[in-house]
């Protein structure tokens, strides 16, 4: 795949599928059927309950891969030893089936946090929260392992391996300058440096990234549960603020694939030949 290692391969692979399962599962099963398919299937409460367990699920699947990615770079810049055992193709897989099976089971509880908004003709419709979601101490606590496992641990440990493997490149890069004596004014570039550079910005790109798009979920979220306020019309500045923080959060699950893609140079290779391809047709027939 553009010229990667099967192991990093792999990787983009995984978080690739949880993205997708993201946007499916959210902004399209969820609220693309509430606003435009009323009275769909996807509406009845336990099909409502499956795809909220499928959000949390993915979500989680797509944070904790990231993080399993950056633990992988990160041994494969800073562990030379463990490195030929660790950044194999088989600890991929097994990382990445790992990481998914507990993320299912993770979103097991939140199909239980809701229950049917009313019942026509025997058949529960739509999903609200439970009175016990908004009033039980064991819900709350829930609620905050939750946030700690996903994203503030997993941004804790993305920034930690990020700072870790940036202090070894730049290390690495400090000797390599000395051993080739070169000196600040110097116009010879060094191809290895520039590699490094760009593995600096990239790490740097994913982290503040990272940051950018789960901060405000996190401090609505942590609002929500000490006002124990859930439900707001929809001119309150709060459900905007809500709604936003959502979108946000939403986007922080496709970032990271698009960014660790684009800055192959072999992708946007294929990329541009994908492009330009149907242009290049097209003027071809208008030749003939």
């Amino acid at each position: 795949m553009c010229g990667l290692s099967k192991c990093v391969t792999r990787y983009l692979v995984g978080m690739a599928a949880a993205d997708l399962l993201v946007v499916i599962s959210d902004p399209l099963m969820r609220w693309t059927a509430v606003i435009y398919f009323p009275r769909s299937f996807l509406l009845i409460t336990p099909v409502c309950r499956l795809n909220h367990w499928l959000i949390s699920a993915s979500t989680a699947a797509s944070v904790w891969l990231t993080v399993a990615f950056t633990v992988d770079r990160f041994v494969a810049i800073c562990c030379e030893k463990l490195k030929t055992r660790y950044c194999t193709e088989r600890t991929a897989a097994v990382v990445i089936g790992t990481v998914s099976v507990l993320a299912c089971l993770e979103g097991v509880p939140w199909s239980f946090a809701y229950g049917p908004g009313e019942i026509i003709d025997g058949v529960p419709w739509g999903c609200v929260r439970t009175q016990s979601y908004t009033n039980t101490p064991s819900w709350a606590a829930f609620d905050m392992f939750d946030l700690i496992l996903t994203p503030c641990a997993p941004f804790f440990l993305i920034l930690l391996f990020n700072i870790l493997t940036v202090r070894r490149i730049l290390a690495a890069s400090r000797a390599r300058r000395g051993l080739r004596g070169q000196k600040s004014g110097e116009n010879d570039k060094d191809r290895e440096m520039e590699n490094r550079r760009k593995s600096i910005v990239l790490l740097f790109s994913i982290t503040g990234c990272f940051i950018m798009f789960w901060a405000t979920y996190v401090v609505f979220y942590i609002y929500q549960r000490i006002s124990k306020s859930f439900d707001y019309s929809f001119t309150d500045p709060r459900y905007i603020t809500q709604h936003t923080s959502e979108i946000l959060q939403i986007l922080s699950s496709c970032t990271n694939t698009c960014i660790y893609a684009v800055t192959q140079s072999k992708f946007r290779d294929e990329l541009k030949n994908a492009v330009k391809y149907p242009v290049n047709q097209l003027l071809k027939l208008f030749m003939k």
